[in-house]
């Protein structure tokens, strides 16, 4: 019986590894699975789209658990905006920069006060094709002037958190890994999985 995470970005696997060191199942991406799956990610929420991953996934491989995640950055000016389009917010060939300056540009003249946003994780848990729980974590903050930090990967160089006075690609991954939105998510995982004894 394995955890396989239905995700083939490396950054992803390593940041979860780390949050859900000590449960006993041994964790896999889709990368380590002999079936290949094309996830289409084409949901209106971010639990549609995390859906999208885990259950197809736990059909095809009943035995073992499946994690299923989306997770992505809202702010409260744009109407929630990214939100489930933040991979791809500058368009078809969209990278990191490009989104992040696209941001940037939107927000050009709005005042601190209305920058607020807030990055969400949600996860579905699934077994044999059926919905076994969901879990949510989110991580508070405010859009900053420009991008700072080397840490973390996608918005994190503009999502700026006041209470410490950094960015979240900023801050040293220890941290990250225990504050995030994905980390609050994963940990409620983590008990559920060690309540469950596995």
């Amino acid at each position: 019986m394995r955890l396989i995470i239905a995700t083939k970005n490396n950054h992803k696997l390593r940041e979860i590894r780390k949050i859900l060191k000590g449960i006993s199942l041994p964790t896999v991406s889709l990368a380590a699975l002999d079936k290949k799956f094309r996830i289409v990610e084409n949901g209106k929420t971010f639990l549609e789209n995390s859906l999208k991953k885990s259950i197809p996934v736990s059909r095809a491989y009943p035995q073992d658990y499946v994690l299923g995640e989306d997770s992505g950055l809202e702010v409260d000016f744009l109407r929630g905006a990214p939100g489930i389009y933040s991979k791809r917010y500058s368009g078809r060939n969209s990278t990191t920069e490009k989104n992040n300056t696209k941001l940037l540009r939107a927000l050009k003249d709005v005042g601190v006060k209305k920058r607020g946003a807030h990055f969400i994780c949600c996860l579905s848990l699934a077994r044999n094709g059926k919905l076994i729980e969901v879990f949510q974590g989110k991580l508070r903050g405010r859009i900053s002037t420009k991008a700072i930090g080397a840490n973390g990967f996608g918005y994190d160089p503009v999502l700026y958190l006041p209470r410490y006075k950094k960015t979240v690609a900023q801050l040293p991954l220890s941290l990250k890994n225990r504050i995030s939105h994905r980390a609050k998510a994963f940990k409620k995982l983590k008990t559920h999985l060690k309540n469950c004894r596995l």
